[in-house]
């Protein structure tokens, strides 16, 4: 199944209008220097001494917390690791999964932060992957 990817406007208008939640998929400590408002984080790859390395709780959180039915914006630093991940979701059964294109920096065009859309630094703790996974912090 092809993804479908939208432009951070477009991303906007999914959260605020139709229902759609924006999941990060950065790393925490990327999320947490900036990602869009209400965005919830749970992470593809985890940034660690040698680099980035793949999060094998990805699914599992992704599961717990949002049914597979649910509507998801997929979003990153400039668009792989979100593109990644959506394709991952729906080949986990996972039904209305869009991508969010150009991420929260940006690439090819304008991220989300260029684009001057809604941003924070702070998130409610059942939006944290630390409160997602339940691991704590």
């Amino acid at each position: 199944m092809p993804v479908k990817r939208v432009s951070p406007d477009e991303a906007r208008e999914l959260v605020d209008k139709e229902g759609y939640v924006y999941v990060d998929v950065r790393s925490v400590p990327e999320f947490e220097s900036g990602h869009p408002e209400g965005a919830y984080n749970v992470p593809l790859a985890h940034l660690g001494p040698q680099g980035m390395a793949p999060n094998t709780d990805f699914l599992v959180v992704m599961q717990k917390n949002f049914p597979k039915d649910a509507k998801i914006v997929v979003g990153c630093k400039s668009g792989g690791r979100s593109l990644q991940a959506a394709t991952m979701l729906l080949s986990t059964g996972y039904t209305d999964v869009i991508d969010q294109r150009a991420g929260f920096m940006g690439s090819n065009e304008p991220g989300w932060l260029p684009k001057g859309l809604p941003t924070a630094t702070e998130a409610p703790a059942d939006h944290t992957y630390a409160g997602l996974s339940g691991k704590g912090k």
